[in-house]
């Protein structure tokens, strides 16, 4: 990026704050853009007005505070004022799966109904949350049917977002390609003036092609997941090792090594519900998906797998006193959204497990999730505290603190000296010579 991107600035409203649409907002600002950012819960309003994040993403509140500074980010919950001003209107707002698997598609229509009756001009409207191919149509005809006022006129684009919780920030600044769907050359033109300055391929599609890349993409990177975590499995059996397997594995350019960590599975707000998705999608169109369906079962089935390892290296889990060490789904966020460590404690409490947990950054979100456990879990400050008198203690976030955990101190800490290490991020040498027992993913044998 440079300053040329602020040569010619746009009026943007972003419909929608949650991860996707603040940091959009935070983003576009920050490259001079004025920013409408737009949401129905007041209470959020004031904290973002006030430059305060309603949730952790490295390199976001500066962006924040520095965008408020400038009066280049306004937070409204005023539709009228914030769409009449808007060139380009984003819908950034969640798309959470069905029991079907089909995603929840209310909130868009929502939108779509609320900002209808306050276009003037030209407006374009670009679907950023994750939609189901073809959703640009039903959002055109509940416009057209929906009070909008037939002086003004509209167009519809698909820009699929691919930021990553961590490094959302740095995603969108330093994007691997940006997704343009569009059906004219007007709206074409918007779109390429507003990303003319980003220094990476930008791909123009239709736009229901750009609907389906995104959808595509994370299938793609969860079943890479869910194969390598398969291999681990048979490592186990086989006798061989699950780290030396991926790095070669890696070496194939065709293959890569980007997610070939063998661990608990992947979670958060996007892998788990955009599988079960596309899986959906398919099916309605009478298309076997049964690849994508086993993504999903050989992932809801690593905890379950890492439950046996804990009871098998302690016999019984019950009345045992058992750490678990990160509650986000991922480092850099503390997004406990299908969070594997969260599922797990919830899997020890059944079996009758005691549980201490800890996580530098998650601790407020996982007390909510975990608020119908109370008397089960104790939330402790610090590693430490939470394997005091511990008979194991589980490893479930890539942290970090918790990479370079001190075993000795965390030897003296606790009662039995058995480490699960569930997503193989420690040194089974150096945790065996402080005497512990070692367990990690895809390995043939304990390691003491």
């Amino acid at each position: 990026m440079n300053e040329a991107c602020q040569r010619k600035m746009a009026r943007l409203c972003v419909v929608g704050l949650g991860y996707v649409g603040l940091v959009t907002a935070s983003c576009f600002a920050s490259l001079g853009h004025s920013v409408a950012c737009l949401d129905k819960d007041q209470k959020k309003v004031d904290l973002l007005s006030r430059g305060i994040s309603t949730f952790f993403e490295p390199g976001l509140d500066e962006l924040l505070k520095n965008g408020l500074e400038k009066g280049l980010l306004y937070f409204t919950d005023d539709f009228k004022t914030a769409v009449s001003q808007a060139e380009i209107i984003f819908i950034c707002v969640g798309t959470p799966p069905q029991e079907s698997g089909m995603a929840e598609m209310s909130q868009v229509e929502e939108v779509t109904r609320s900002i209808a009756g306050f276009i003037e001009d030209y407006t374009l409207i670009v679907e950023k949350s994750t939609v189901p191919a073809g959703t640009s149509e039903k959002i055109r005809r509940i416009i057209k049917m929906t009070g909008w006022n037939a002086d003004s006129s509209f167009d519809i684009a698909s820009n699929p977002e691919f930021l990553k919780e961590g490094s959302a920030v740095s995603d969108f600044m330093n994007p691997d390609r940006i997704v343009l769907g569009a059906d004219n050359d007007r709206a074409r033109g918007k779109l390429r003036e507003l990303y003319k300055d980003f220094n990476c391929p930008i791909l123009f599609t239709d736009i229901p092609t750009a609907e389906l890349i995104k959808h595509a993409s994370n299938a793609f990177l969860a079943m890479k997941i869910s194969f390598i975590n398969l291999v681990a499995d048979i490592c186990e059996k086989a006798g061989a090792n699950i780290k030396q397997v991926a790095y070669g594995l890696g070496f194939d350019k065709r293959i890569g090594r980007d997610f070939l960590n063998a661990g608990a599975g992947y979670g958060g707000s996007c892998f788990p519900k955009d599988v079960k998705a596309l899986s959906a999608m398919a099916d309605a169109m009478g298309i076997n998906t049964t690849l994508l369906k086993e993504i999903s079962r050989i992932n809801e089935k690593r905890i379950s797998l890492i439950a046996e390892k804990i009871e098998d290296a302690l016999w019984v889990c019950k009345n045992k006193n058992i750490a678990v060490l990160g509650l986000a789904f991922k480092s850099g966020t503390d997004d406990v959204r299908e969070s594997p460590g969260i599922r797990l404690i919830k899997e020890l409490i059944n079996k009758g497990s005691i549980i201490s947990c800890y996580d530098p950054k998650a601790m407020d979100n996982a007390r909510s999730e975990l608020v119908g456990a109370k008397g089960h879990v104790a939330f402790a400050e610090s590693p430490y505290d939470a394997a005091r008198m511990t008979d194991a203690v589980v490893f479930m976030t890539e942290w970090p603190e918790l990479i370079k955990i001190d075993f000795q101190k965390l030897r003296k800490a606790m009662r039995m000296p058995v480490i699960i290490d569930a997503r193989n991020m420690l040194d089974p040498d150096e945790a065996v010579k402080h005497g512990f027992l070692y367990k990690g993913i895809g390995y043939c044998r304990h390691i003491q």
